[in-house]
């Protein structure tokens, strides 16, 4: 099956990967959902990515909706991310995935 005609299959899947696809979108969103973080803070659980590829994540999370970004007026400025509303009803979602890779994430050969 061509890509095309797999899209066209799957339409929601497909718009859910082009939100959630990007590399490490999944590890950012399970660390926002302990709670608002700074950039350093969130770069600390998140710490196996890159800090360019953090701020390329974070800006596709905040364009698609998932994640907010605040930023507060102080001297230096500080900025906050948190998940929206959005961010958050994904939560579930990801708590299943988390089942699903530690019930068969090991075994070779759906065994």
């Amino acid at each position: 099956m061509d890509d095309k005609k797999h899209e066209e299959s799957y339409p929601s899947i497909c718009s859910v990967l082009e939100i959630l696809g990007a590399k490490w979108s999944f590890l950012v969103i399970a660390a926002l959902s302990k709670g608002t973080m700074r950039f350093q803070q969130l770069h600390r659980e998140v710490a196996v990515v890159r800090t360019q590829s953090l701020t390329n994540v974070l800006r596709h999370l905040e364009q698609s909706g998932i994640v907010h970004r605040e930023v507060i007026p102080t001297v230096p400025v500080s900025v906050h991310y948190s998940l929206t509303e959005k961010g958050r009803d994904f939560q579930d979602a990801l708590k299943e995935m988390e089942r699903w890779a530690e019930r068969w994430g090991n075994k070779e050969g759906g065994q």
